[in-house]
C-alpha cells in the first residue's frame, strides 16, 4: 500500500483493532435465544455502544426492535453543511455449528497462518471494527469531513427484520446522503470489489404428519405412510436432475452480466470434493448471483445413533430460498409454500410457515459515490481497479433503506471474501483486508465530502 498518513495511522491502530475484535468475538451473540442466551447479544450491543461513546458519538442508543433484539445507533457530527453518511454493520453472528470441528474455539479470536479466526471475525463484527478504524484514522488526520450515522444491527443473520421494522417506524433515524454497508466482501483477497446486487431470501418451516404416533416398522411398514419419506419426496421435488432449483411458478432467473467467476476457482473457494460435480446450469456467476437457489437448512428426524425400527409419524424441515433481483420475495414465499403443499404425497397433512424473509437488492452504480469509492480503492489497492460483483447472500435491510431513502446512494463493501468461510466452521478474517478496507473507507469519506 502506498504510504500516506491515513494508511500509516490505520497500520499503527491494527493491534488495537485486533484486541477489540477479540473482545467482540467473545460474545456469543447469536440472535436465536432458544440456542444462546439473550444476555450475550445484549453484552455485544453494550460493547458497540460504549465504543461509539468513546469516539465522541452523541445520541448513542441501544434500540429495542420489534423482533426482540437490539440495534445500536450513534451520531458523530461533522462540519456545518457537510453531507451525511450512514455506516452499517451487524454484531449478531451465525451459530458456530459443530464447535468440535473448529481448529480453535469459535468465540476466541485466534491468529493462525496470517489470519484471525473466530465466529463473526469477518461477518460482521469485523465490519464494526473496520468502520471504527476508518473514523479513527480520519480523526487523527484532520478530522471526519462528514456527518456520520452508525447503525449496528442485532439480528441480520436471522432475517427476522427487527431493524427494518424499526427504521420504517422511525424514518428520520437513518436518513443519509450515502449509505455504506460493511457486510459484503471482495471477490478475492486483494481485489477491491463493491457488491452491486444481492439475492433476497425466504425461510419456510414445513411439517408433514401421517400418523397419530410412530409405529413398529416390521408390523406396519409397507402400508403405513412414513412422514419422513414423504418429506424427502417433497424436498427432492425442489431440484431438477442437474440440481437447478425448481419451484413451481418461479422464474429460473437470468444471466449475470459483469465480473466472471472461474469454475475451477469456485470449486477451490467452495472446497468441493474431487470428483463431485457442481449443480445447476449456466456460468457460476449466473447460478450464485442471478438465479434462485433452494437449500435445506435442517431436518427434524431421529438421529442414526439411537434410532429405533419405526415408521415416522411426523417430520419437518427448514428450507431457505434465495431469490435474485427482479423477484419479489413475498411472492416467492407464496410459490414455495404452494409447491411444498402440491408435492406432498399420499394425502399426508402438510403445514408450512414463513419464518424469515428479505427482498433482493440492486444498486445504482452511476452515482457519484461510486467514483469516490473507486478513487479510494485505487489508493488502498495499488495497481488494482474496483470491480463490480454480485453476492448470493441477503442483507434484507438494503431494500428497506433504498425504499425509505430513494435519493441515497448505497455501496456495499466488507471483509467476507471467499477465504473467510463465513457461516462455516473456522471463519476467519484477513488482517490485511481489514487494514486496506479501513483505509479505503477513510479515503472514500474524504473523497465524497470533497465531491
Amino acid at each position: 500500500m502506498s504510504s500516506n498518513p491515513v494508511a500509516e495511522t490505520v497500520a499503527a491502530l491494527l493491534p488495537r483493532a485486533k484486541a477489540e475484535l477479540a473482545e467482540l468475538v467473545a460474545f456469543k451473540s447469536v440472535a436465536d435465544f432458544a440456542q444462546f442466551p439473550k444476555s450475550e447479544s445484549e453484552g455485544a450491543a453494550r460493547w458497540v455502544a460504549d465504543a461509539l461513546r468513546a469516539e465522541d458519538f452523541v445520541d448513542v442508543a441501544v434500540l429495542d426492535t420489534p423482533d426482540g433484539t437490539q440495534s445500536v445507533y450513534g451520531y458523530l457530527p461533522g462540519p456545518e453543511g457537510a453531507k451525511t453518511v450512514l455506516l452499517y454493520a451487524h454484531y449478531d453472528v451465525q451459530p458456530p455449528l459443530d464447535e468440535a470441528a473448529w481448529t480453535t474455539p469459535p468465540f476466541e479470536l485466534t491468529e493462525r497462518d496470517g489470519r484471525w479466526y473466530g465466529r463473526g471475525s469477518a461477518d460482521c463484527k469485523g465490519g464494526v471494527i473496520m468502520h471504527l478504524l476508518a473514523l479513527r484514522a480520519l480523526k487523527a488526520n484532520g478530522g471526519v469531513p462528514v456527518h456520520v450515522k452508525f447503525i449496528a444491527e442485532g439480528s441480520e443473520e436471522m432475517g427476522t427484520g427487527g431493524l427494518e421494522r424499526y427504521a420504517e417506524q422511525h424514518p428520520d433515524l437513518l436518513a443519509a446522503d450515502t449509505i455504506v454497508i460493511g457486510d459484503a466482501g471482495n471477490f478475492r483477497v486483494g481485489l477491491p470489489t463493491v457488491t452491486t446486487t444481492l439475492r433476497g431470501m425466504t425461510m419456510v418451516r414445513v411439517q408433514i404428519d401421517t400418523l397419530q404416533g410412530n409405529l413398529h416398522s416390521g408390523q406396519f411398514g409397507g402400508a403405513a405412510p412414513d412422514a419422513l419419506a414423504a418429506l424427502i419426496r417433497v424436498l427432492d421435488s425442489l431440484r431438477a436432475k442437474d440440481g437447478s432449483t425448481t419451484v413451481d411458478g418461479l422464474a429460473p432467473g437470468s444471466r449475470w452480466d459483469g465480473l466472471k467467476y472461474d469454475e475451477e476457482q469456485f470449486r477451490k473457494d467452495a472446497r468441493v470434493l474431487d470428483g463431485v460435480g457442481l449443480i445447476g446450469e449456466g456460468s457460476v456467476a449466473d447460478r450464485i448471483w442471478a438465479r434462485p437457489a433452494v437449500t435445506v437448512l435442517g431436518i427434524d428426524c431421529p438421529p442414526v445413533v439411537g434410532a429405533t425400527p419405526s415408521v415416522q409419524a411426523s417430520a419437518r424441515a427448514l428450507v431457505s430460498l434465495r431469490v435474485p433481483p427482479g423477484v419479489d420475495a413475498a411472492e416467492a414465499t407464496k410459490l414455495l409454500q404452494a409447491h411444498l403443499e402440491a408435492h406432498t404425497p399420499w394425502g399426508a397433512r402438510v403445514r408450512s410457515e414463513m419464518v424469515g424473509q428479505g427482498q433482493p437488492f440492486r444498486a445504482d452504480t452511476t452515482s457519484p459515490a461510486y467514483q469516490a469509492m473507486a478513487d479510494a480503492m485505487a489508493v488502498a489497492y495499488p495497481g488494482e481497479t474496483m470491480q463490480y460483483a454480485g453476492q448470493g447472500g441477503s442483507i434484507p435491510l438494503c431494500n428497506t433503506l433504498a425504499s425509505l431513502y430513494p435519493q441515497a446512494e448505497l455501496l456495499l463493501i466488507g471483509l467476507s471474501e471467499p477465504e473467510a468461510q463465513i457461516h462455516a466452521v473456522n471463519e476467519s478474517v484477513s488482517p490485511q483486508e481489514l487494514e486496506r478496507l479501513s483505509v479505503t473507507e477513510a479515503l472514500f469519506l474524504r473523497n465524497y465530502a470533497a465531491g
